[in-house]
C-alpha cells in the first residue's frame, strides 16, 4: 500500500507520520506532501529517515493507493477532488466535504460499518466529536442516546502552531510586564491567563466548533439525538477536555456504564473520588487514549449521567482515528 499523507509540516501530519512509522510502514511507502513546500524540504520518519516533501500542486496522486488530508478546509475542497479523480480512496481530516450526503462520518470503533458502505472519501469528526462519541458507543447501544450537554475546553492547538506560538509570547511577556498590544493576532482576546468562549467564528448562535459537535454526533449517532455543545478556549497548548452529560432512552446505571466504558477499546476509566484521581491535560499529551473520570449520575433528569474526558487532541482525537480509519478503508470488502 503507497500512503500520501499531505500536510506533513504540521502538528497533526507529523502525528500520523508517527503512527505510521509505529506500525512499520516502510518509509518508501510513504509520500509526504505540503502545500506551497520549496524544494529540497524534509520531514524526519523515525530515528532512521528523512523523508523528501512534495509539492502539493505538483504531486501525481496516481502514485498513491490511498491519502490522508490533514489540511484545512480550503486545501481539501481544492485538491481533494483532484486526488479522487485518480481514483485513490481519501480520508479527510477537514469539515470540507459535510454536507455532501455520501461523504460518512467515521469515528474508528464506533460505526466501522459505515466504511463499506463509502464509495472513495471519507471525512472524520473534530476532536471533540471524536473522543465523546468512543465512550458512549456502548451505552448508545445498550440505553439508548437521547440528549447530549457537551462543554469542551480546547487548547490552542485547535489554530495550529501559530496559536500555540501566540500563547506562549503572551505568557512570556506577562511575566515581562510587556504591552500586549500587538500580540492579539490569533485570538480576538488575550489567551493567556484566560479562558475564551468562542472557538471558531460565528454562525448564527453558534460558533464553528459547536456547530460541528452538533452536527457531527447527529451524522454518527442518528438525526434523533438531541446535542447541545458550548465550546472555551482554554491557555493550554495541546490537549482537549469535555464535560459531557448524556440523558438516555432506558433507566441506565452507572456502575454499569462504567464496566461498559472500561471494556471500549480505546478508553481508559480513571475515576477515583479523591484529590487527584482524574486525568487532565496534562497527563494525556502522547498518549493514545480517550479518558473518562468524574463518571457519576445526573440526578437533574431521568436516566442520565455525566463524566469528564481528556485526550491529546493532535494524537488522539484527529491523527490516531485518521490511521485507523485509513487501514480500514483500504482493507474494506
Amino acid at each position: 500500500m503507497k500512503i500520501a499523507v499531505v500536510g506533513v509540516m504540521d502538528s497533526v501530519g507529523r502525528e500520523i507520520l508517527s503512527f505510521l512509522e509505529e506500525d512499520n510502514f516502510p518509509a518508501k511507502s510513504i509520500f509526504a506532501v505540503e502545500n506551497k513546500t520549496p524544494l529540497g524540504v524534509q520531514v524526519s520518519y523515525g530515528e532512521d529517515y528523512d523523508l523528501d516533501v512534495y509539492n502539493l500542486d505538483d504531486f501525481d496522486f496516481s502514485k498513491a493507493d490511498i491519502a490522508i488530508f490533514a489540511t484545512s478546509n480550503e486545501i481539501s475542497k481544492r485538491y481533494v477532488p483532484g486526488a479522487l479523480a485518480k481514483n485513490i480512496k481519501v480520508v479527510d481530516c477537514s469539515s470540507a466535504f459535510f454536507s455532501r450526503q455520501d461523504v460518512p462520518v467515521i469515528v474508528s470503533g464506533v460505526n466501522d460499518e459505515k466504511i463499506n458502505a463509502a464509495e472513495n472519501l471519507i471525512m472524520i469528526p473534530s476532536p471533540a466529536s471524536m473522543q465523546l462519541l468512543l465512550p458512549i458507543k456502548e451505552i448508545n447501544e445498550r440505553y439508548g442516546v437521547k440528549r447530549i450537554v457537551t462543554t469542551s475546553y480546547t487548547s490552542t492547538s485547535y489554530y495550529g502552531r501559530e496559536a500555540m506560538d501566540e500563547l506562549f509570547s503572551q505568557t512570556r511577556k506577562i511575566y515581562s510586564n510587556d504591552s500586549l498590544a500587538d500580540n492579539e493576532k490569533i485570538f480576538k482576546k488575550q489567551i493567556a491567563f484566560n479562558v475564551i468562549p468562542q472557538v471558531g467564528e460565528f454562525i448564527g448562535d453558534e460558533t464553528k466548533l459547536e456547530w460541528a459537535v452538533n452536527a457531527e454526533v447527529k451524522k454518527v449517532l442518528g438525526p434523533n439525538v438531541k446535542v447541545h455543545a458550548n465550546c472555551a478556549f482554554v491557555p493550554a497548548f495541546i490537549g482537549l477536555a469535555q464535560f459531557v452529560n448524556v440523558e438516555c432512552e432506558e433507566d441506565i446505571d452507572v456502575d454499569d456504564v462504567r464496566e461498559l466504558m472500561a471494556e471500549t477499546k480505546g478508553v481508559v476509566v480513571f475515576d477515583k473520588n479523591l484529590d487527584g484521581g482524574y486525568f487532565c491535560l496534562t497527563d494525556v499529551q502522547g498518549e493514545n487514549n480517550v479518558y473518562v473520570s468524574r463518571l457519576r449520575q445526573d440526578i437533574s433528569v431521568e436516566n442520565g449521567i455525566s463524566f469528564w474526558v481528556v485526550a491529546d487532541n493532535l494524537r488522539v482525537g484527529i491523527a490516531k482515528n485518521a490511521y485507523e480509519i485509513m487501514k480500514k478503508f483500504f482493507d474494506k470488502k
